[in-house]
């Protein structure tokens, strides 16, 4: 706080006296004898005589004793200051300063406690004179520090010290708050402009509407102090942004055992990989659980795609290597929310259920299924052990070549030069696997630099461990369906192929949940009450066909593949919509009408007829002629595949020899390389060239 001048300067003997100060004399004559005997009006500048009526002498408060000034001087410093903190908010603030801050309260507060130390002997006005001329500062300064401090507990002194000038804590007070509410709504945008163009924006609104402004720093220095960063970041970079600034939930590990909780996910290779029957590489999907007591991966499956087909076959191989686990952490996908999977368990949220839906492999070996949160890498602690794998499965020299880099914008120089055969790309996956696994130096907090697969090893052989039976295994063995048995033989008819035993006219018009193998369909079915007990085994007496899961699933795929290019193809032509013919059709004149001539002549009859009949015959050769010129005429032969590749394998070379090419060549060229038959085409033109043209 700066020292504050009394606000009435000149003083009479009257108002002197009546003032109360101390050290001044109560009466009039008793202040005009001080003034005699301190030659006051003497003094130039500091006396005066009084204008208008009366006239008299007046004083500066500066002629009066030492006492009196300071008592006038802490008057004006306290009324001009704001009204003080309270305790807390004054230490709350207190703490929230800097340290050069926090150091200048500490040496104000050193020096009053050296005035007070000498006061008892030379008194406060002498103590304060020796103090400021010792440390070099005003003798006002020591003063104005005590006022601050006036009627403050000795233990609260130090926040009530530190100085407050340019706190950056206070209001907007020096620019319009229009203008400031602009520059704050345009730069809290997900757009996520700069500041400087926010600022020169409201500059220029500010210059026609009249706002008053302030300079670019000390509006970002207002900004950053009056909004927070979790607010700017919300604003700007949204809910996913924001989560990150909040620190994770640590789940204490040690509480649990080998096989009490395991987790499962699905993770896709960045390598390119040539898969069976398939004409062009892909990127392997692998499904793994892991225990997330040790952080062993105990199962793991590659496929094509994220499927619950997969899942299941590694839930098996975990199973029944390991056990049955208590709890299942699972990801929210829908591969992992198939009813074959967590059917009738509680919260799903995904698929319609209904009252005939069969128990999921987990539900039906009773574990406890968790779910994990959506778009939450921090929620499934397996993401950590395939962050691993990017670095030494993905990057394996291997696969140099074939690794397609883990972001879209950086691909490494050898993109796309080769793939991997999935023989080769499997055995690299196991011995990576069997690595992350088996590697020492671990500093989870239940490893203590061991590796994984000995802190499993360790908590397995003492760990009560739920082992699977030989009825249990056809839960994940085998696929599992709802059907209705034949009303009159008890025979099951699935997926066109007829199974059926002798002991099936016990459930004869029943609804059976049935369980085949995925890859030997024809093996026969286990059937099963609709409870869930087991009924028998029930062969195949009708094969129709090739029946395997990953067989259906690709044609579906293809299919679904062929469908979406047709779809494309038809979009592009279809330009118009409905609305926007019907509104060009509105203004559109239809003209004068022509009245259509008739070209078939009705019969006559009980007239007479001609007498030669020449006039019939005419007109009727006349109306067989019209009709034959308006016969269809025969059109062209549809184009062939290979044309229309050579067709479109010509414009690719126009475009690359800088040749333009007309809008309608480039929509339907477009259009027709998204197609499978363009596809198919290329493949085979690469390997063979111009020759399949022939």
């Amino acid at each position: 706080m700066s020292l504050v001048a009394p606000s009435q300067e000149w003083w009479t003997a009257d108002e002197i006296a009546a003032s109360g100060l101390p050290d001044v004399p109560a009466t009039k004559r008793g202040v005009n004898q001080m003034a005699e005997r301190h030659h006051w009006r003497a003094q130039p500048g500091l006396a005066r005589r009084r204008k208008g009526r009366g006239g008299g002498w007046e004083y500066s408060w500066r002629l009066l004793p030492a006492r009196a000034q300071r008592k006038l001087l802490t008057g004006a410093a306290v009324a001009a200051q704001p009204e003080r903190q309270g305790r807390d908010d004054a230490w709350r603030w207190f703490e929230a300063q800097p340290e050069h801050r926090q150091k200048k309260a500490r040496d104000r507060l050193q020096i009053l406690q050296e005035v007070e130390a000498l006061e008892p002997a030379i008194g406060r006005d002498r103590a304060v004179s020796d103090i400021a001329r010792h440390r070099k500062i005003g003798a006002r300064t020591i003063w104005t520090w005590f006022a601050l401090i006036e009627g403050v507990r000795p233990d609260d002194r130090l926040a009530y010290l530190a100085p407050r000038q340019g706190g950056g804590d206070g209001p907007v007070r020096d620019c319009s708050p229009e203008f400031f509410d602009f520059v704050k709504s345009d730069f809290l945008r997900t757009a996520q402009p700069s500041f400087s163009s926010c600022y020169r924006r409201a500059e220029r609104v500010a210059a026609r509407e009249g706002w008053d402004t302030v300079p670019e720093r000390t509006l970002r220095r207002w900004f950053d102090a009056q909004v927070s960063k979790p607010t700017q970041v919300l604003c700007r970079k949204g809910v996913d942004a924001l989560k990150t600034m909040f620190p994770p939930q640590v789940r204490d590990k040690t509480c649990l055992v080998a096989m009490e909780a395991v987790t499962g996910d699905f993770h896709k290779f960045d390598v390119w990989v040539n898969w069976p029957k398939i004409n062009h590489p892909v990127r392997p999907q692998m499904v793994a659980f892991q225990d997330i007591y040790s952080g062993r991966i105990l199962a793991w499956r590659i496929d094509l795609s994220a499927n619950s087909t997969a899942v299941q076959l590694a839930a098996g191989d975990m199973i029944e290597t390991w056990g049955i686990p208590e709890h299942v952490l699972l990801d929210n996908g829908r591969e992992f929310a198939a009813k074959a999977i967590t059917g009738k368990a509680s919260t799903r949220y995904r698929f319609k259920p209904k009252e005939d839906d069969i128990p999921g492999l987990f539900t039906a070996l009773g574990c406890e299924i968790h779910w994990s949160t959506p778009y939450s890498g921090q929620s499934k602690p397996i993401e950590r052990a395939f962050r691993d794998m990017c670095d030494t499965i993905s990057r394996d020299p291997r696969f140099d070549g074939a690794w397609t880099g883990n972001r879209p914008d950086a691909k490494p120089e050898d993109y796309g030069s080769r793939a991997i055969d999935l023989d080769e790309f499997i055995k690299v996956v196991a011995e990576g696997i069997d690595e992350h696994n088996t590697r020492q130096g671990r500093r989870s907090e239940v490893a203590f630099g061991r590796s994984f697969a000995d802190v499993f090893d360790e908590s397995y052989a003492t760990a009560p461990i739920r082992k699977a039976t030989e009825a249990q295994r056809r839960l994940w063995l085998l696929g599992a369906k709802g059907v209705r048995a034949d009303r009159n033989t008890g025979e099951i008819r699935f997926a066109e192929n007829r199974f059926w035993a002798d002991w099936m006219h016990e459930i004869s018009g029943q609804r059976v949940v049935i369980r085949f193998d995925l890859a030997d369909f024809w093996a026969g079915l286990h059937v099963y009450s609709a409870d869930n007990a087991y009924l028998g085994h029930a062969p195949c007496i009708h094969k129709v066909g090739f029946f395997d899961a990953d067989e259906a699933r690709n044609f579906a795929r293809v299919r679904n593949e062929y469908q979406a290019s047709v779809k494309k193809a038809a979009a592009a032509h279809r330009r118009l919509t409905a609305a926007e013919l019907g509104g060009a059709l509105d203004g559109a004149s239809l003209g004068n009408p022509v009245t259509p001539e008739a070209k078939v002549i009705k019969p006559t009859f009980g007239k007479k007829a001609s007498r030669d009949g020449q006039a019939p015959r005419e007109a009727q050769a006349a109306t067989v002629a019209d009709l034959g010129s308006r016969r269809p005429q025969p059109v062209e032969a549809e184009e062939t595949a290979r044309a229309r590749f050579g067709r479109a394998l010509e414009l690719e070379r126009q475009t690359e020899r800088g040749e333009g090419i007309t809008p309608d060549q480039q929509r339907w060229l477009n259009a027709y390389q998204t197609t499978p038959e363009y596809r198919a085409e290329r493949m085979l033109w690469e390997d063979m060239g111009d020759g399949i043209f022939g």
